[in-house]
């Protein structure tokens, strides 16, 4: 559910927005937004989050961990933070995934938003007010952006979902495993992730 922005996020400096496009309103929230809150637009619908918190943060940097200890191409990088400018229906997505893996040097410019031509997987670790669009609208966004891996750590579920064989607005092959399990992630990565740390 996209969170409501209380109007004293509107300080008096703020040109009226009345009649404004998505676009643009998700500019103004993005540029009003604190300094570690993440804000995507997703499907028309622009969504403001907080910080993670550590828990969500030990997951995601276990992976980076093991992706550096275990990756087969040693030009691959972790990049946490980068925003992900992806095809919408109507209006265009921007993600910030938890975790992008990429070969080196994909995001090496001053651009705020990225193509996904180079992304060989995006991870995301639910939160209580990420859960339901980690789970349905961005695996169509990815899909349709064609991110060849999508990697679910689903905490309430206690599962982590693999997506692969992206075609249209979704993946041709999920795999689910129980957290605390290894987990086979395939090409382009090809190698076991082993959850037991989670």
């Amino acid at each position: 559910m996209p969170l409501p922005v209380p109007e004293s996020a509107f300080s008096e400096g703020v040109p009226d927005r009345e009649g404004a496009s998505v676009q643009e309103t998700f500019e103004l929230f993005s540029a009003l937004a604190p300094k570690g809150w993440r804000v995507e637009l997703i499907e028309g619908e622009i969504y403001v989050g907080p910080p993670a918190n550590g828990d969500h943060e030990e997951i995601v940097t276990e992976v980076v961990e093991q992706v550096i200890a275990r990756r087969v191409d040693r030009e691959l990088r972790n990049f946490t933070g980068i925003g992900l400018g992806l095809p919408g229906i109507a209006d265009p997505v921007r993600v910030i995934p938890d975790l992008v893996i990429a070969p080196k040097g994909s995001f090496d410019d001053q651009q705020e938003w990225h193509e996904a031509d180079p992304v060989l997987l995006v991870a995301e670790v639910t939160s209580s007010s990420t859960a339901s669009r980690d789970r349905v609208q961005k695996i169509r966004a990815y899909a349709r952006a064609g991110i060849p891996l999508y990697l679910l750590i689903d905490r309430d579920a206690n599962e982590a979902v693999v997506c692969s064989e992206p075609s249209g607005d979704d993946y041709g092959h999920k795999s689910i495993h129980k957290l605390g399990t290894q987990v086979p992630l395939p090409s382009p990565l090809g190698f076991t992730l082993d959850t037991s740390e989670f």
